[in-house]
């Protein structure tokens, strides 16, 4: 456990919202999602005939990770042709075919085996609604797949979460701050600094400095790296999220 969670112990106290990034930070798939996004576009480029670029897992990580996935697609790809002005003039279009093959992959690739819950965190989520915290979890994932990966947990909004919102229920995802705003309405929440932000991605983090988070808490159980997730000022890096549970 870090360390230094203590000094975040204060501004915790305060906290009567949690919003929680669902892959890589309260659901372990190991990265299912970017490895399909990145078979996606690798298979587009070969159809397309630019066999000469490819992307890695690496780079779906580094400019994709927490976004909505059609905007994740769009912006690596953006990235990987910046410096061929004909591949940048059909990136919308191939933008689409990606987004469109993804789909299809990612509606598979999701199962039993490839999709669990982090140890301890149903019990981690008790423990803050007893406390008389809500818990949401947010995500850059169409409304279809969030169900399909609460189902497959077995957990229920209602029961073992307070509420889901996805990247369908806002007109803008992430890094605006949509989706904790809309969070915040459901619950009344007023203030802002009695919202806490936690997820594996620095658009986790910028999305929560956007809503003014009172806590933004980057997690290294999903995309991102410590290194990578200091470039954008969380209040903290945890090992895991249920860390926060000494806190409570």
């Amino acid at each position: 456990m870090n360390t230094d969670i203590h000094r975040i112990k204060a501004p915790f106290d305060a906290i009567k919202l949690c919003v929680f990034d669902m892959a890589g930070t309260t659901v372990n798939e190991n990265n299912l999602v970017y490895k399909t996004v990145c078979d996606a576009i690798n298979h587009t480029l070969q159809q397309v005939g630019l066999t000469d670029i490819q992307i890695n897992l690496e780079v779906c990580l580094e400019f994709g990770a927490g976004k909505e996935k059609r905007q994740a697609i769009s912006d690596i790809l953006n990235e990987v042709c910046k410096y061929d002005n004909t591949a940048t003039a059909d990136s919308e279009k191939w933008t689409d075919a990606a987004f469109n093959t993804f789909k299809s992959a990612l509606a598979s690739a999701y199962t039993k085996d490839t999709v669990a819950t982090f140890d301890g965190m149903l019990d981690f989520f008790n423990q803050l609604k007893q406390s008389g915290r809500k818990v949401v979890l947010n995500t850059g994932y169409d409304i279809q797949t969030a169900n399909k990966i609460l189902t497959l947990l077995g957990w229920s909004v209602g029961r073992d979460i307070d509420a889901l919102i996805t990247a369908d229920d806002v007109h803008n995802g992430r890094p605006a701050p949509d989706m904790i705003t809309l969070a915040m309405d459901k619950f009344g929440i007023e203030h802002s600094q009695q919202v806490l932000k936690a997820g594996d991605s620095g658009i986790d983090i910028e999305e929560g400095k956007n809503a003014h988070c009172g806590l933004c808490i980057g997690v290294l159980t999903g995309a991102q790296t410590h290194v990578q997730l200091e470039k954008y000022s969380p209040d903290i890096v945890l090992e895991k999220l249920t860390d926060l549970a000494s806190l409570i």
